[in-house]
């Protein structure tokens, strides 16, 4: 038994040192400290019966944006009986969650026009593309029965892709082998250290034989302690276990050295952030995305809604009343209208909301200038052949680089099927901006020419056809998600908790008024918690009658 003791708080500490967030949230979650809490609310959604009758009918909410905030706040609003509208300035609903096909055509704010010419049947997600088992996202697929597929998230076969570092057969590794030599390594150290004394203060004889076994079946290591291989690396070509099941060949492993050198290469990541990726709190499997593409989710709230949906239309200016709110617009037709309402959602994104006129204080047009839209980019590739498949041998996951293209994500759909879309990059600012200068063409070109150094002539010879998105050009966003500046996002005074509270009769809700920045979940949780700020402030204006129930209402 180790002889020092430990608070929770410092083996939380010292776990986040070694593992980072995703691990120590994990261990916070078994330890029963509920890591979660931070990112979910304590929902009740509002009910006809918390009214007199038919009193939540009348009280009318206007919604600005159809993206997941404002279609949730409307379903759930909707659930007590509020007459609720949206406005959106799209074409479509979703917002940010936008899946391409056939048909989806687009024309970026520097003009360039994309249409999408994938086959029937084939797609990408251009925004959001996943979320993990722990999210409220897959509460409302289930809620909304939309079927899900298990997103491949991590795959042991994908590739770890690296230039400017090691001998140059280490350009191109499996991630198994990365992983299980890593791992080795590590425990050949940690061995050495125990057998050398240097942990005796903390470990009995008993404990310290215990661990030396446990590291020799963790990283395969000699009963010399030294790492020799793993079969969780691979094998040599042609050496594998065959079907007579006699033992195959590991393949020679890297060295610690040129392990190491992979940590020092530059580009946006690096390998201690490949090899915790899998274990990241957000990024653990099993991940998931719905059937047939993320945008069934808008297309299934939508579907569930009773109130109207106006698409192609344009917030022109956003005023509180007297007893109520008042918004202006222009539709795609030129025609400009006003409309009234007793309260109102507003979920266009700040770096877009801050330029629409106002009579908010000044202290809430301030704090809309405060978050810092981040950009990010992705790029659908249609190969005639799914050669990931039949040549690699990969089925789903993540291929890691650090080229510019960052990653190259595989379908995890449509298995064994002749064609398929591939995501031939997905990057995040700055490299995002350098791709996003690029014409569609051009950035087909570049993202060919780099993926053809992990899957050779194939690469180019399989091609047909792209389609690419630049969140920074694209209209009605204009970036990806925000950051919040240090000292921003916190306790009360922050801008974050100001926006938490409405201004007037105008809430605001998105996923940056959340902990779960770029994820649906953030979107979903920040539109639930409007809803239940918004129901309990009508809830209070409604005077008590004899029995109990609540009269007819007045709205502060």
């Amino acid at each position: 038994m180790i002889n020092e003791t430990i608070s929770r708080r410092q083996f939380l500490h010292r776990l986040g040192a070694l593992g980072g967030a995703g691990i120590t949230l994990g261990a916070m979650e078994a330890l029963g400290l509920s890591a979660c809490d931070s990112t979910q609310v304590d929902y009740r959604a509002p009910s006809p019966e918390d009214f007199s009758p038919k009193d939540g009918a009348g009280v009318s909410v206007l919604i600005l944006g159809a993206g997941i905030a404002g279609l949730t706040s409307a379903y759930e609003l909707e659930k007590g009986g509020y007459h609720c509208q949206l406005l959106e300035a799209r074409a479509r609903p979703g917002g940010r969650n936008w899946t391409a096909r056939r048909g989806t055509s687009e024309t970026a704010l520097d003009g360039s026009m994309q249409a999408c010419q994938f086959d029937e049947g084939l797609y990408m997600n251009v925004g959001p593309t996943r979320f993990p088992q722990h999210h409220t996202t897959l509460n409302y697929c289930r809620e909304l029965k939309i079927p899900v597929h298990v997103f491949g998230n991590q795959n042991a076969d994908a590739y770890y892709y690296v230039e400017g570092a090691g001998p140059p057969s280490t350009k191109r590794i499996r991630f198994r082998a990365v992983q299980a030599d890593s791992l080795g390594h590590i425990t050949e150290l940690l061995a050495k250290a125990v057998n050398q004394g240097t942990l005796d203060q903390d470990l009995s004889a008993a404990d310290k034989e215990t661990l030396i076994e446990f590291l020799r079946s963790l990283g395969a290591l000699t009963p010399q302690n030294r790492y020799q291989g793993s079969p969780a690396r691979g094998y040599r070509a042609g050496a594998a276990p065959g079907a007579a099941l006699q033992s195959g060949t590991i393949d020679t492993p890297l060295a610690l050295s040129d392990l190491l050198a992979l940590n020092t290469t530059g580009g946006a990541f690096n390998l201690g952030y490949f090899l915790a990726f899998q274990y990241e709190w957000e990024q653990a499997m099993p991940m998931f995305e719905p059937d047939g593409g993320i945008d069934a989710i808008p297309r299934a709230l939508v579907r569930a809604i009773r109130g109207p949906i106006r698409y192609g239309v344009q917030v022109t200016h956003i005023e509180n009343t007297a007893n109520g709110v008042r918004v202006s617009y222009q539709d795609q037709r030129g025609q400009s209208g006003q409309i009234k309402a007793d309260y109102c959602i507003c979920t266009i994104p700040p770096q877009v909301l801050r330029r629409i006129p106002n009579n908010f204080s000044a202290q809430v047009n301030a704090d809309l200038s405060v978050p810092i839209p981040i950009n990010a980019g992705k790029m659908g590739l249609q190969f005639k052949r799914r050669f990931w498949e039949e040549d690699d041998r990969i089925f789903g996951g993540i291929t890691m680089t650090n080229l510019d293209i960052l990653q190259i994500l595989y379908p995890s759909h449509g298995y064994l099927g002749q064609k398929g879309v591939l995501i031939g990059y997905y990057n995040y600012t700055p490299t995002a901006d350098t791709f996003g200068a690029l014409t569609p063409q051009q950035r087909e070109q570049h993202a060919l020419n780099q993926g053809s150094k992990i899957h050779g002539s194939a690469y180019r010879k399989e091609f047909e056809t792209s389609f690419s998105n630049d969140w920074r050009k694209t209209r009605f966003s204009e970036g990806s998600w925000i950051n919040w500046p240090p000292g921003t996002r916190g306790g009360p005074g922050t801008p974050y908790a100001r926006l938490l509270e409405p201004a007037g009769r105008v809430y605001f809700s998105g996923d940056y008024l959340s902990y779960a920045i770029a994820w649906q979940h953030g979107a979903f949780e920040s539109a639930r918690k409007v809803v239940m700020d918004l129901h309990a402030r009508v809830r209070a204006s409604q005077p008590l009658q004899s029995n109990g129930t609540t009269a007819s209402r007045r709205h502060p």
